[in-house]
């Protein structure tokens, strides 16, 4: 099946990428450990992220792919590729107005994701991270110029089935940011010192993904350049599609704008939330992200041939991948995520108490991570129906739960409750999701899948009492080195993914001829 094949490639450099990522805040947390000038960049970092996320990886692609395709289909690639010509411009002219206002504005609009910097003084510099945050941030903003541009192309080379190369621009940002840390003991610099040049980093390496995926459409044969915006009838079906789409991202994105502001009230808590999503999001990135990247093109081109048939087939396939690798994911950092963090973590400004908070996020986390990726495989559904506005509106609900919990669970049992929080709404967001789509028959639950998630959830099961009893009877008295870390957690993971996969194939949660099948060339 020809969805496995590309979920597999853009999983594969995901997951190369997230590798990447570990090493990269294994340095951080190795330099910069917990603390308010770390609150400062992971905070000045999210504002970005989270317009990326909002505009250009989200509303825009959704709404861009489909109609894409569309005209590659019926109208042929030179009308798809004006219609790219034409999405640029208004892309560039939107972007660029938007980081221009946020650049003159930042004193003050940092305040929505960070007011509670200021109420700490960092010991060791003397210097409010509120103020290194602006700094931060201003030299950060123009990064998203460059992804949302990246973002086009990648969508045009995903539509166009060339997965590879989208897939692996995510790795040059931590390249790049990797590199600056390499130089942190030779240059001797503080950790305020630390922040600037990853925030310097971070805008160079945009630059760096989107000359890689433009490089790759012109070897593709796609024809896109720079031309004066005009408000097209094509622009103006792609706005009023983008619209609700942006309103839905941006609601999810205020609820982790939200999280991190009630966090800095908290010195430290930011931080620890942030290293806890690092780690949840590896396996989230691999599955969920992949699968919602590969499955919207192929929905959308089997809607377009109208093939309804096909897309229901590709959704439940999509859940049984998901369910298959993000059910035990969940389950390993939900009983082992002292063990996974110290061993990842746990050297330097990192302390055993920086790690013992950080678990208690990443548990609550843990118990979200079907839901998140589920909400990944179900929102693409909606898109390729050109349906903007249901998930606009489920992210809506979502985030009223999100917030209003997340501020009583905050004041009831601390930072941890804001990841609860989390995890109450993402699974409210899917029982919506599902209910909406089971209603207007546009998703029906095979019975391949049905038969298949219950061992699945089985075998996770065993590999998780498996895992707790090699964590529980580990060596204790082994060097304290990240050689010896990194070896042990390979050891255990190791042993908990041979377990889990015999356990499948004793339950049958998989059959040998299904993956073979899928990874043959023919589609």
């Amino acid at each position: 099946m020809r969805l496995l094949r590309s979920t597999a490639i853009i999983a594969s450099f995901t997951l190369m990428s997230r590798v990447l990522g570990l090493v990269r805040d294994v340095f951080i947390a190795r330099f910069m450990g917990a603390g308010g000038v770390t609150d400062a960049f992971f905070t000045a970092f999210k504002l970005p992220n989270i317009f990326r996320r909002m505009f250009a990886e989200g509303a825009f692609s959704a709404a861009f792919i489909p109609l894409y395709a569309r005209y590659m289909e019926e109208d042929g690639i030179e009308a798809a590729d004006a219609f790219a010509r034409e999405s640029m411009a208004a892309l560039i002219v939107a972007v660029a107005a938007l980081v221009i206002f946020f650049e003159m504005t930042m004193p003050w609009t940092l305040s929505l994701i960070g007011f509670g910097l200021d109420r700490h003084i960092d010991p060791q510099t003397g210097i409010s991270p509120y103020y290194l945050a602006v700094l931060y941030a201003q030299v950060t903003m123009p990064y998203l110029i460059f992804m949302s541009l990246t973002s086009l192309f990648s969508g045009i080379l995903n539509t166009r089935n060339f997965f590879a190369l989208a897939a692996s621009v995510h790795m040059i940002l931590n390249i790049f940011m990797i590199l600056v840390l390499t130089q942190v003991v030779r240059m001797g610099w503080s950790k305020d010192e630390i922040g600037l040049y990853l925030s310097i980093a971070v805008t160079l390496a945009g630059i760096g993904q989107m000359a890689t995926v433009l490089y790759g459409c012109r070897r593709a044969g796609v024809k896109i350049g720079l031309q004066r915006p005009r408000m097209t009838p094509r622009v103006k079906r792609l706005l009023h599609l983008s619209i609700p789409g942006s309103i839905s991202a941006g609601i999810t994105q205020i609820n982790l704008l939200a999280s991190n502001s009630i966090a800095t009230i908290q010195n430290g808590a930011a931080s620890w939330l942030t290293y806890a999503d690092r780690l949840y999001q590896l396996p989230l990135g691999m599955i969920g992200i992949a699968m919602g990247i590969a499955l919207l093109p192929s929905l959308s081109r089997r809607l377009r041939a109208g093939d309804e048939k096909g897309a229901k087939m590709s959704l439940n396939r999509a859940l049984e991948i998901s369910a298959f690798l993000t059910i035990p994911a969940a389950i390993a950092l939900f009983v082992i995520p002292e063990f996974l963090i110290s061993g990842l973590f746990e050297r330097g400004a990192f302390t055993s108490e920086t790690t013992s908070q950080t678990a208690k996020a990443l548990r609550f986390f843990a118990l979200g991570l079907p839901a998140f990726v589920l909400i990944k495989v179900f929102t693409p559904v909606f898109f390729a129906h050109e349906n903007m506005k249901t998930p606009m509106i489920f992210a809506g609900l979502s985030m009223i739960v999100n917030i209003s919990v997340g501020l009583i669970l905050f004041f009831q049992i601390g930072f941890a409750g804001l990841a609860l929080a989390t995890t109450i709404a993402a699974w409210i967001n899917v029982g919506c999701l599902v209910y909406t789509l089971l209603r207007q028959n546009k998703f029906s639950p095979d019975k391949r899948l049905l038969l298949r998630v219950p061992p699945i959830i089985l075998s996770a099961i065993i590999m998780g009492g498996a895992l707790y009893y090699f964590v529980g009877h580990f060596p204790a008295n082994l060097p304290a080195t990240i050689w010896v870390d990194f070896l042990g957690l390979a050891v255990v993971c190791g042993m908990g993914g041979i377990i889990y996969a015999l356990s499948a194939f004793i339950f049958r949660a998989f059959n040998i001829n299904d993956m073979r099948d899928a990874f043959r060339r023919a589609s």
